[in-house]
């Protein structure tokens, strides 16, 4: 499977909470981090969405939101990835940036370079990167 998703996680299902249209789907990945997709409940059926079951969780990096002095607990975000800045790079608009927690769990973001400038991004600061779990797109092997 190729994709132009720049973020893909590769887990398991660690469990599915079924809702009357949407499903959430929690992927536990390698390093005990969790990312929590909502899915149609279809596509939960259809794909075999089931604890136990390989995934992969994708999300692009333009809907990932960048912060500093972030509190998980004040966001809506389901998905919060705090660690430092790995690495960014600056085009004439945006601002590609890369997030890693402690435990390896790297994430791509796309920001505006005025964003970027205003949060004092630098390699080595802390940062968070954060993403609702309807941004997530789940895959499995056919």
């Amino acid at each position: 499977m190729q994709t132009s998703a720049r973020n893909q996680f590769s887990g398991e299902v660690a469990g599915v909470i079924a809702g009357a249209v949407n499903d959430e789907v929690v992927i536990k990945l390698a390093g005990g981090q969790q990312i929590v997709a909502t899915v149609t409940s279809d596509s939960t059926a259809r794909l075999g969405l089931k604890p136990g079951k390989k995934a992969v969780a994708m999300v692009k990096a333009t809907s990932v939101i960048v912060m500093i002095d972030a509190d998980a607990s004040k966001v809506s975000a389901r998905n919060f990835v705090q660690g430092k800045v790995t690495e960014i790079k600056k085009g004439a608009v945006n601002t590609d940036v890369t997030i890693a927690d402690d435990a390896g769990l790297a994430v791509a973001a796309i920001i505006t370079n005025s964003s970027a400038d205003r949060l004092g991004l630098a390699v080595g600061k802390a940062a968070a990167a954060l993403f609702k779990a309807s941004s997530v797109l789940v895959a499995v092997d056919a």
